[in-house]
């Protein structure tokens, strides 16, 4: 698949990106090649293959599920500006 300039400009004026004139045309070479590696990836008989979440086979650690931090309110609050009953005071900002 071939990508022209201004397919590039219109990719650039979506994505919210400034790209020159002169950054054009090798931008829709580099974005063609890209395009065309994809394609030859669409080649390849997936069949069989159950997908993964990583490239190195392992197992995720269990641990229990388990309290290992807390009862420290008086600790946390004592950084903060102002307090109200136990929790963090902040102004007011929609009326």
């Amino acid at each position: 698949m071939s990508i022209d300039k201004e397919t590039v400009q219109k990719i650039a004026y979506l994505a919210r990106i400034r790209v020159s004139d002169a950054q054009l045309e090798p931008l829709a070479g580099e974005i063609s090649g890209i395009l065309e590696w994809i394609e030859q990836l669409s080649e390849l008989d997936t069949d069989g293959v159950e997908p993964m979440a990583s490239v190195a086979e392992m197992t995720l650690p269990m641990r229990k599920d388990a309290v290992t931090d807390g009862n420290c309110q008086a600790a946390v609050l004592k950084n903060a500006p102002d307090s109200e009953d136990g929790f963090f005071a902040v102004p007011k900002v929609v009326e």
